[in-house]
């Protein structure tokens, strides 16, 4: 059976990261125009009326520099450069992207419970959907960043 080169399978990778990012985004733009209260609205009204909608985008900025780092990530493994502090400060940037996605998302929790709101249930469960995967990805980013951390150390000890 033929080896498929390395590089083949990161691109691939990359480019499901870059798919995810694209539907992110196309939702994010599209959905405001789908709430019952949206239906009539201009678009100044849906985009500017809204603080809430300014924070999501505000929130998003973290997951797109993640989305941005995971690709970085693959495009070291990709070239064998895998074990480098390049990527070990990808893996921290990530990290810390999901750190801010849960703290984003903790404070959306609070600010839709202190509102009003005639259908609160729908956002606290999307908003704890979104804090608990982002909680994944911070520790599992976490955990890969001290594993490659380590590898990187103990090259550079015997390269001493």
């Amino acid at each position: 059976m033929k080896k498929r080169p390395q590089f083949v399978q990161t691109i691939f990778l990359q480019a499901v990261i870059v798919l995810i990012g694209m539907v992110v985004l196309a939702l994010m733009l599209w959905e405001p125009h789908l709430e019952g209260r949206n239906a009539e609205a201009s678009l100044f009204e849906i985009y500017f009326n809204d603080p809430f909608l300014a924070y999501a985008y505000v929130a998003s900025i973290p997951l797109f520099v993640g989305l941005y780092q995971a690709i970085k990530v693959l495009g070291y493994i990709g070239h064998n450069k895998a074990f480098t502090p390049l990527t070990v400060k990808a893996l921290r940037t990530i990290k810390v992207c999901g750190l801010a996605i849960v703290g984003f998302g903790v404070l959306g929790e609070i600010f839709l419970f202190l509102n009003e709101s005639d259908d609160r249930a729908g956002g606290v469960f999307i908003g704890i959907l979104i804090t608990l995967v982002a909680a994944v990805i911070a520790t599992t980013a976490a955990m890969f960043e001290r594993i490659f951390e380590d590898v990187v150390m103990s090259e550079n000890e015997n390269n001493s």
